[in-house]
Formats: C-alpha cells, structure tokens, sequence
C-alpha cells in the first residue's frame, strides 16, 4: 500500500505545478503533449481538460473504452468537489470498494475514488479546473499528468515523480 511519502509528495506536486495563466491554447498545448505521448507509447487512455465551466481539450486514443470518460467524468468530479488530486483522495481515503464514506453523500455515479484527476491550479486564483485521464492503472494516469505538467511548466519531473510501485 502507498506510504505517507506518497501523499506528501503529492501534496508537493500540487503546490508546486501551479500555472502564471491558463486557457485555451495552454489546455490545447498539454492536452496535444499528452496525446502524443499516447501515440507514441500507444496508451490506450482518454484525457480531458477542462475548466469548471467549460471541456478545453478532450481525446480518445486507439485501445480507450466506453467506460473511460465516464470514469474521467466521475475524477473530475471530486478534483471540482474537493480542489485536490484524485490519486491523492484514494490514498488518504484508503476505500478498497472506490467509494466515499457514506456520511460523505457522494453517490459512486458521480464520484469515485480513482487515480488520474489533477486540479488546474493558477497563480493568485487558485484550483480552476482539472485535467483528467482515464484508461492506465490510476498511478499511471496520475503520473502521466504529472510529467506533462512538469514538461509544460519546465519543472524536473524526476524530483517531483512518484517512486515506481513496489519501490
């Protein structure tokens, strides 16, 4: 099981992998670099970026399922709900069933305890969306992100990566 480490670096993550300013053109040139690491890597995921109002970036990759945007749909629901990363929540809620606690009113059609949902974090204005991927095992789809948002935000991704599992 994930280590109190794992958790903390998450949270450094997030602190951390904060944009100046995003819109459009910053959601379309992350979500195009993680798209093409799909399709190099042949990933068979779905990424979805979007602010709280509004879908910025979304694509299917060959191998993707009907089952993922609903799973991408229900991690950007808790990134909206609780302003963190979903792979996060899974390991702090420790919830084998992918559920929340039923004192939480979350029913498991909307919300879900799966790795993959990042918060969207600008500078002075705080979680603005989330950028989502469904389709890997959860550690991955977070990781995925991660990287990419170390890439665009010229942060080393090899200080701020999870250690692989099992490690």
């Amino acid at each position: 099981m994930a280590s109190e480490h794992d958790v903390d670096l998450i949270k450094r993550q997030e602190a951390e992998l904060v944009f100046e300013r995003f819109d459009e053109a910053v959601a379309f040139a992350l979500g195009t670099a993680i798209r093409e690491r799909a399709l190099r890597e042949n990933l068979p995921i779905i990424v979805d970026i979007r602010t709280f109002d509004r879908p910025l970036f979304y694509a299917a990759m060959p191998g993707s399922n009907a089952s993922n945007p609903d799973w991408a749909r229900r991690k950007i629901n808790v990134v909206k709900r609780f302003l963190k990363s979903t792979y996060r929540m899974v390991l702090e809620q420790q919830r084998p069933d992918r559920t929340f606690k039923p004192g939480e009113g979350l029913d498991i059609a909307d919300y879900v305890l799966a790795g993959g949902g990042f918060p969207v974090t600008v500078k002075n204005a705080g979680v603005v969306g989330v950028i989502a991927v469904s389709g890997l095992p959860e550690r991955d789809d977070h990781g995925l992100v991660v990287e990419a948002l170390c890439a665009h935000l010229g942060k080393d991704a090899g200080a701020l990566a999870l250690p692989k599992a099992g490690d």
